[in-house]
């Protein structure tokens, strides 16, 4: 089937209402941390990719989009892989970006270290290889630092993505902007903003188990 959508934003930045939008235009299922929930084996083949053992078609077969962590680590690796995809870049403040993930995914790390759940650890492990010290160098508690890699992952995107196949998208602007530049019908139906903060804690704290 083969990626038709891929996403270059990190978590936090509207990923998984992304996801339900874009299943609801009709892209049959939408790839997001949340999958790994449901696949326990990807974990460790996130970390073979992690490693250089690009096996895409293990890991997406039956999705035609992918967005959120940890595809986003791998945006620029995936864009070669599917060539005739679209690139999603989805823009928040960066302060309120920095300050979502301080309080969901960040937070999440260690409380999940210690949880029970091998599966868990074991999803958490492969975050923390690829996005805690792959992504940001370990340094999730440097704002600054933080919010001048997510801001260069922005500039790169930019730069490096054919303007045709770019899509940049601000949350906010819902239905109008993303199906204008996909160019497809808007759905008679609301765009699904979900997953608040306040979400994400109450869903950890019942479930100890995160998803972006």
């Amino acid at each position: 089937m083969g990626l038709r959508i891929i996403g270059a934003s990190y978590g936090r930045t509207a990923s998984l209402s992304l996801k339900k939008a874009l299943e609801i235009l009709g892209y049959t299922k939408c790839y997001h941390m949340s999958e790994v929930v449901t696949n326990p084996k990807h974990s460790e083949l996130w970390l073979r990719a992690w490693k250089g053992e690009f096996i895409w078609d293990d890991i997406f077969n039956g999705y035609q989009a992918a967005v959120d962590w940890p595809v986003a680590a791998f945006w620029p690796e995936l864009m070669e892989a599917y060539p005739r995809a679209k690139i999603i870049l989805s823009i928040r403040d960066p302060e309120a970006w920095y300050e979502s993930a301080k309080n969901t995914i960040f937070k999440s790390m260690d409380e999940g270290m210690r949880s029970e759940n091998l599966e868990i650890r074991k999803r958490i492990t492969m975050a923390k290889e690829i996005i805690v010290e792959g992504t940001f160098n370990g340094e999730l508690n440097n704002k600054e630092h933080c919010i001048r890699i997510y801001n260069e992952n922005i500039d790169r995107c930019k730069q490096e993505v054919e303007s045709e196949r770019l899509i940049i998208f601000d949350p906010k602007d819902g239905w109008q902007s993303l199906c204008g530049q996909l160019k497809c019908p808007i759905p008679n139906a609301d765009y699904p903003f979900i997953n608040t903060t306040k979400e994400f804690e109450e869903r950890w704290r019942n479930r100890k188990d995160p998803a972006n």
